[in-house]
């Protein structure tokens, strides 16, 4: 298939940035509203005009006719470009739906973009689809350095354009202020647990970045969590939408708790929805925030599925999704570009390692075991829980388990908790338990216990009796109400406007 040209796009993408962050104007006079408006409906004819002009363009590039496919495909988005930059100018112009044309009509030549960086040909990359190279990345190790972008986008080549959209930078400010700590605790659980969740993600052909980012958005790294909702695991699987994708009980366990396996069932779902949604890779994370079903009836699929920030798409779905999707895409941005916003993300060696129990422990024992040698953070304890997923915390494993750890854990253990003082400790400490009451006091607080009497009381209305009183307060016999009032038998005289004491009330 003939390979699609690629346009230059970094002046648009700077004229649209520019674009959303021009306050719109207010309080014009009537007649100036009205001027307004003609404009901007002009300039929404423009954006239609536009498109079709850059599809036929693409038309000529496959029938081979390169030359003018470039020259069309040019000129339409310079004619973008001016219709965006006026577009900041008008009140009433909606800066997102340039956006929203803009990323359609990148998603028209994903095949053919996406195949060609797969072959390792860059000669036509875009600059903003190309990483600087003094730039590093955790993500360097498993993503090509050519078309990192274009990875995150399974071949969309947004670059970017990502950065200045609108929500996705108030997420990337998010991201690098009050949820920075989230961040950071997302990145070092998930460098423990990658190599079990990457390879998955590898073998479906998707990117890490968007991983790490589901991962972050989903859970921080906590293979345990369970939303109020009930939605479980790193990858925060609904019980039903688990077992559609493999994700059963075996022998009392929830696999919803394995990251390998919770990684393996998110990829084949991303995967099936991108199919859907043809390759629209934030309906595809919106579907697995706010359901596939309610996505698919507000934008649409196949390829005329709306983009995601699309006005009618944005707006209308849920706050969680509409907040949950530029989350996501930008926690997998800062996964790969953390220079570019001042972020660095730890060093954290995850090699995988095990160890042989010399004596039972638990991995709450383990923990304190370890100490905080190379972990000065928090210890152990997430580490050791994520990596053996299975396994009570709590509960004591015999000698002789093999339990899965990071490699620099290997030595330590052999060092200071296969003997000695510290697993001694640890034994110690884990087996000591607040004490049970003797068996008659616990009978005692098993037995509900009487209120204690409060005297209450009562003014004689006319025609009342002892015996009605005692009847319509229940708080207590005649014979009761009578001591307590110095009443005599077998009359009991009482006066109208006297008041009575009720000692069983």
């Amino acid at each position: 298939m003939q390979s699609v040209p690629r346009i230059p796009l970094v002046a648009l993408t700077l004229v649209l940035g520019a674009c959303a962050g021009t306050p719109q104007q207010r309080n014009q006079p009537t007649g100036a509203a009205r001027s307004g408006d003609a404009q901007v409906d002009a300039l929404y004819a423009q954006l239609d005009q536009d498109s079709q002009r850059y599809e036929g363009g693409l038309d000529l590039a496959r029938k081979g006719d390169s030359a003018q496919a470039q020259g069309e495909m040019k000129a339409a988005l310079d004619d973008l470009r001016a219709a965006a930059t006026r577009c900041g100018q008008l009140p009433g112009c909606d800066q997102q739906r340039f956006v929203a044309v803009f990323d359609n009509l990148l998603r028209l030549g994903i095949g053919e973009g996406s195949a060609r960086a797969a072959e390792g040909d860059t000669s036509g990359a875009t600059p903003e689809a190309t990483v600087p190279p003094e730039e590093s990345s955790p993500a360097t190790a498993a993503l090509p350095e050519l078309g990192r972008t274009v990875t995150l986008l399974k071949g969309r080549e947004l670059g970017d354009i990502i950065a200045l959209n609108g929500p996705v930078k108030v997420a990337l400010e998010a991201w690098l202020t009050q949820y920075r700590p989230n961040l950071m605790d997302a990145y070092e659980n998930y460098q423990y647990l990658r190599y079990r969740m990457w390879p998955e993600y590898e073998k479906a052909g998707l990117p890490e970045a968007l991983l790490f980012g589901m991962l972050a958005k989903e859970s921080g790294g906590k293979v345990h969590a369970v939303s109020r909702s009930g939605a479980s695991g790193p990858l925060q699987f609904m019980y039903a939408t688990g077992q559609r994708f493999g994700l059963g009980t075996v022998d009392g366990f929830d696999q919803r708790f394995d990251p390998q396996l919770a990684a393996r069932a998110n990829a084949a779902y991303v995967n099936e929805q991108l199919a859907i949604f043809n390759n629209n890779l934030e309906l595809v994370i919106g579907a697995y925030n706010g359901g596939e079903g309610a996505m698919q009836r507000r934008a649409g699929k196949g390829e005329g599925a709306l983009s995601f920030w699309d006005p009618q798409v944005y707006f209308g779905v849920s706050q969680e999704t509409r907040e949950y999707v530029p989350m996501v895409l930008a926690a997998a941005w800062l996964f790969m570009h953390p220079e570019r916003y001042n972020l660095e993300f730890p060093k954290i060696p995850g090699r995988p390692g095990s160890i042989t129990l010399k004596r039972p422990a638990s991995i709450a024992e383990l923990t304190m075991c370890l100490g905080q040698d190379g972990n000065a953070h928090d210890g152990w304890f997430r580490t050791l829980r994520n990596l053996n997923p299975q396994l009570d915390p709590q509960q004591q494993e015999p000698a002789g388990a093999r339990l899965a750890v990071p490699l620099r854990l290997e030595k330590t253990y052999q060092r200071d908790c296969a003997a000695g003082r510290w697993p001694q400790l640890a034994a110690e400490l884990h087996a000591a338990a607040i004490p049970s009451p003797p068996s008659a006091l616990a009978q005692q607080a098993a037995t509900p216990k009487q209120k204690a009497s409060k005297v209450k009381s009562y003014v004689v209305r006319k025609g009342d009796s002892l015996a009605s009183i005692a009847r319509k307060s229940s708080c207590g016999g005649v014979q009761e109400i009578a001591a307590a009032n110095g009443l005599r038998a077998p009359h009991y005289a009482l006066k109208t406007g006297q008041t009575l004491k009720l000692p069983g009330c």
